[in-house]
């Protein structure tokens, strides 16, 4: 009688720990349609703090400022503030959620993308992230290929490990703010908490998803990026998809008149008042191109630093057709703001 050896399938490790967190969280949300925790002042933290967590943290600090260098912030600890307010979010650490960018620009709607609606369009929302083995699972090595600049910096390395307490606090906080302004501090958490989270878990998330599904297309890119409207409206301004994946590092991801993105004019307000410098801005040329491919992370990361590097240069990101980023001089295409 002959044997043969069967190979075990691939283990797939379920990230139990996010799954709980975000069941949790979704639970909570669904008291929001209970009458009785109502109050209009619920609803307007809610809507101030998704702008909060979600606007200035998110797509203002993890994205733009973390992830790609689209600017600086001054004094150097506000980075750190912004960054515990991105926390709140509850989106993860500052530096899983960068390496995790990184990796999708590095190969957009790819094999390798570590959220491409090209396997699903739930799996590019959400689902992703609940087996990270399969394309992105947190391990320092992971860290210290994807985002080798985040992981030296002791500071982002701290709240990355605590990241959880943030959240956490802000929900006490508010509980116990409404209990103090009039007995109504659970209408606060189910509102400034609960629903104010999974509302911007979902309107970034529509980033990942519909905007490499839906929208129009302004520039070539080598994926599917989208400019898509709505998404704008709902993340403040990162939508425009397609123009950021044309020119990443540019802060502002609406370039046409009608394409408004309040997280660039934040951006902007903070930079007259001196706590944001070497701002870089996309000028596309008319009726031109640039094609955009997989890179490497190596590249991204000497990309990046030779961006910081050079502050006071007008520059371009663009990727050649090898599949590197290059940092090319170029007035028309990008510039870079050092003062108002």
């Amino acid at each position: 009688m002959s044997t043969h050896a069967v190979s075990a399938p691939p283990k797939v490790n379920i990230a139990w720990g996010p799954i709980i967190w975000m069941a949790f969280l979704h639970t909570g949300a669904l008291l929001a349609f209970v009458p009785g925790f109502f109050t209009w002042s619920g609803l307007v933290i809610c809507l101030v703090l998704h702008w909060l967590t979600g606007g200035i943290g998110i797509c203002m600090t993890y994205h733009r400022l973390l992830t790609h260098s689209s600017f600086k912030v001054h004094p150097g600890w506000l980075k750190y503030v912004l960054t515990a307010i991105g926390c709140c979010a509850s989106e993860g650490g500052p530096i899983g959620w960068v390496a995790d960018h990184r990796k999708h620009h590095a190969y957009s709607d790819e094999p390798d993308d570590v959220h491409t609606p090209k396997v699903s369009f739930g799996w590019a929302h959400m689902f992703w992230w609940m087996t990270p083995d399969v394309t992105c699972d947190h391990t320092p090595e992971y860290y210290k290929r994807w985002a080798p600049d985040l992981y030296k910096d002791r500071g982002l390395r701290f709240i990355d490990n605590t990241h959880l307490v943030y959240p956490l606090a802000l929900g006490a906080s508010l509980y116990f703010a409404g209990q103090y302004y009039g007995g109504i501090g659970l209408s606060w958490v189910v509102w400034g908490f609960f629903a104010r989270t999974v509302l911007v878990l979902h309107s970034t998330w529509l980033v990942n998803s519909a905007t490499h599904v839906w929208g129009y297309r302004t520039h070539e890119t080598r994926d599917d990026s989208r400019n898509l409207w709505w998404v704008a409206i709902v993340t403040y301004g990162e939508g425009w998809h397609n123009n950021h994946h044309a020119f990443q590092t540019s802060a502002a991801h609406g370039l046409d008149w009608w394409e408004i993105d309040t997280t660039y004019i934040a951006i902007k307000l903070m930079s007259y008042v001196g706590l944001a410098s070497d701002v870089k801005v996309a000028k596309p040329e008319k009726n031109s191109a640039r094609a955009t491919t997989g890179v490497s992370a190596s590249s991204i990361s000497q990309a990046t630093k030779q961006a910081i590097a050079t502050p006071s240069d007008s520059i371009s990101t663009t990727q050649n057709v090898t599949g590197s980023p290059t940092i090319e001089s170029n007035t028309e295409m990008l510039t870079t703001s050092t003062t108002a």
